[in-house]
């Protein structure tokens, strides 16, 4: 990797890292406050939610700005800000609060820092991956580790060891303060008929599907493990499986897209995801397959995550990129989150576990179905 570049790897390190205490460890502090599954659930709707408007504000907030990467710096420092208010509040109101600010803040960085990225790569967009890579290497060291660090300094000390990840975030994102907006390429055609585009809703679609069925693995993976009798260190290793494999994919995943294409991995990738939540929902007291459904991270997410770079590379170039990027983050991740979150809420109270992981098995099974019934590529 050049020089150039390395500070965005940084900055993917950071902001992964942080995201890597809150995933999968958000659940465990709310339930230790004395909250049930539906408040973890309302929790995690308000962050996916944030992520539907979030986005667009912050595009058009910081758009003309000759300093994009300066806007980046005020943004780490208001989501730092922001987390800070979980350190003094505890009743249901006052979390999901301080829940909205944060979500906002936060979920605003990533597509902008996404097109920054794709920007400063030009043509080279198939080694997205290879910088991406480190915001997995950042939620591998904090995600495995954490579950025994909570083991032992109790749950409920999660606010204060995930605050550090955000502080470092913040001096992350001042390496690009001096960013200068890119050199765009010439406009293909109007922005707000991005929708229109060929292509353009069906990707979406999917995306979206296949985030409404991580809801139960984002939203209750850990719980769904802890209530089958695993300590936190092991539950930790299993987060960690996932992230191993993943940063793997990604090392591979542009020599697969240039070898197979983008569309034609991402339905692989929806139908190895089927498997995963189905063997999670059905034998997750059976430790070797619960190893087995996290080596399929690879798919579901990394080659799945890479595949949509690429998309998103096609589909919206030049002066469209941001914009593209907020459109396919707020749908897929916003919209999709809220569904998957409540879908897995829902399922979760109602039945078990197994029954949420279950619906989720069935959700990707649609959008790989609405995959597989279309001839024409998603790119076309």
């Amino acid at each position: 990797m050049d020089a150039r570049l390395r500070k965005f790897a940084v900055f993917y390190f950071f902001y992964y890292g942080a995201l890597g205490a809150y995933t999968p460890y958000i659940g465990r502090w709310v339930v230790a406050l004395g909250h049930g599954g539906y408040v973890v659930g309302a929790m995690l709707v308000l962050w996916y939610a944030s992520r539907i408007v979030a986005p667009p504000l912050w595009s058009r907030v910081q758009r003309r700005s000759q300093r994009p990467g300066l806007w980046l710096v005020i943004g780490s420092a208001l989501t730092l800000g922001s987390f800070l208010g979980f350190t003094g509040v505890r009743a249901v109101w006052p979390l999901l609060s301080v829940m909205m600010l944060f979500g906002l803040f936060y979920n605003a960085l990533m597509p902008q820092f996404e097109a920054m990225t794709l920007a400063a790569l030009g043509t080279r967009s198939a080694d997205y991956g290879r910088i991406r890579v480190w915001g997995s290497i950042g939620f591998l060291f904090v995600s495995g580790s954490y579950g025994w660090l909570l083991d032992r300094l109790g749950s409920l000390a999660f606010p204060w060891v995930m605050a550090p990840w955000l502080l470092a975030m913040v001096a992350a994102a001042w390496l690009h303060r001096d960013n200068s907006p890119p050199t765009h390429a010439a406009e293909t055609g109007d922005a707000g008929h991005l929708w229109k585009r060929p292509g353009v809703r069906r990707f979406l679609l999917v995306a979206l599907l296949m985030q409404v069925g991580f809801g139960a693995f984002y939203v209750f993976y850990t719980l769904h493990l802890q209530a089958q009798g695993y300590s936190g260190a092991t539950i930790g290793l299993l987060w960690a499986v996932g992230v191993i494999i993943e940063i793997g994919m990604f090392w591979r995943a542009p020599k697969l897209i240039e070898r197979h294409g983008a569309a034609p991995l991402m339905s692989f990738c929806l139908a190895v995801t089927i498997l995963r939540w189905t063997l999670t929902g059905l034998f997750a007291p059976l430790l070797w397959l619960m190893f087995a459904a996290q080596l399929l991270h690879a798919f579901s997410f990394a080659a799945f995550h890479a595949s949509c770079q690429r998309q998103i590379a096609d589909l919206f170039p030049g002066r469209h990129s941001a914009a593209g990027q907020s459109l396919y983050f707020g749908f897929s991740s916003g919209v999709g989150g809220v569904l998957g979150s409540a879908l897995a809420s829902y399922l979760w109270e109602w039945r078990s576990g197994e029954s949420a992981f279950l619906g989720s098995a069935v959700v990707v099974a649609v959008a790989w179905v609405i995959y597989a019934l279309r001839q024409k590529p998603l790119d076309a």
